[in-house]
């Protein structure tokens, strides 16, 4: 059925470049163009947002108020109880993407998610048990790791399929612009959101299986001899030594002498955003560790989902307690 509409804003009657019909100020939208329906939208807007400026300025006040004291709600509560604050963070950053996926139903991401969601279910309840298995560290890392990796670029595949788009290299390859933005897009947002996924379920798994080996305590002393032929990450033998090549993995002192699979480290350190030694609790400098510039970008990309998690898991909340506050004061 078409729709007829009359516009009229500040008294004057708006035809935003379009002919009028037979009864003034009134046209049928169903003939309309999606330019033209665009700029009628446009005008209606206008017009039932006259003279609500007042109204206006106070809903930008109470959005700024809500994320000044949001923010220092967040940074006191992750102080005082930082393990309550990663676990509610978690179950919001697996949670949020997934309603408003299924609202769009966006059924990539809902199949992409219930395969990660398998899986990293799998692998943590391995990490949890008591005795702890021997193979599970060394499965644990294997998993999160190679999340990390297939993530990490993803999200670069992504930036550059976006970029490319900006400098219009798209058009050499006859692809249109809005496709090869969304596809850029979607690429940038899987690798974001699995990145910060992956590593706070990797911190998660290295808090149970820390407490599990029992190689340190609370207090900082060790509860358990470690040999100097055995890592202290997987609890399995070296067998190669620090000076020597490794075919499918090298060794790895740290700066405390004690010795690792370069592998186990890696995952402590990066994966599990472990700074410090598994055994004496010794600080790890991730710069002289890993001196290669090629992997710095790694610890970098891992202070950038860091940062990212309070976009995908806090911010979505705090906007709809904003808008719940507006709604009890009756502001639109």
């Amino acid at each position: 059925m078409a729709g007829v509409f009359e516009v009229e804003v500040d008294g004057v009657d708006h035809d935003h470049g379009l002919e009028h019909h037979d009864e003034p100020n009134q046209f049928d939208v169903s003939k309309l163009s999606p330019e033209e329906k665009w700029r009628v939208e446009h005008a209606r807007m206008h017009a039932k947002h006259k003279g609500h400026e007042a109204m206006h300025a106070e809903m930008v006040l109470i959005l700024i108020v809500t994320l000044v004291v949001a923010q220092l709600v967040l940074v006191q509560w992750k102080q005082r109880h930082p393990k309550s604050y990663n676990l509610v963070t978690l179950f919001q950053m697996w949670v949020v993407p997934l309603y408003f996926t299924t609202k769009l139903h966006w059924w990539r991401f809902l199949t992409t998610w219930f395969i990660f969601s398998v899986i990293t279910a799998y692998i943590s309840f391995r990490a949890t048990r008591k005795p702890l298995a021997c193979t599970t560290p060394r499965l644990v890392y294997k998993w999160f790791l190679l999340l990390y990796k297939i993530s990490y670029a993803t999200g670069i595949v992504g930036y550059t399929v976006v970029m490319f788009t900006l400098f219009g290299i798209n058009l050499i390859f006859r692809i249109k612009p809005e496709d090869a933005m969304d596809f850029g897009v979607s690429l940038l947002f899987y690798g974001l959101y699995y990145g910060v996924l992956g590593r706070d379920f990797a911190e998660m798994c290295a808090d149970f299986m820390a407490s599990t080996v029992g190689y340190y305590s609370a207090s900082g002393m060790p509860t358990k001899h470690l040999s100097d032929n055995i890592c202290a990450v997987c609890g399995q033998p070296i067998l190669v030594d620090v000076s020597e090549e490794g075919i499918i993995e090298n060794t790895y002192r740290l700066s405390c002498n004690h010795v690792f699979h370069e592998f186990c480290i890696r995952g402590w350190c990066i994966v599990g955003k472990k700074q410090m030694c598994p055994y004496c609790k010794e600080k790890v400098d991730l710069k002289r560790m890993f001196s290669n510039p090629w992997e710095r970008p790694h610890v970098m990309y891992g202070q950038l989902l860091d940062w990212l998690r309070y976009l995908v898991a806090w911010q979505p909340v705090i906007i709809g307690f904003v808008q719940g506050i507006n709604y009890v004061l009756g502001l639109e």
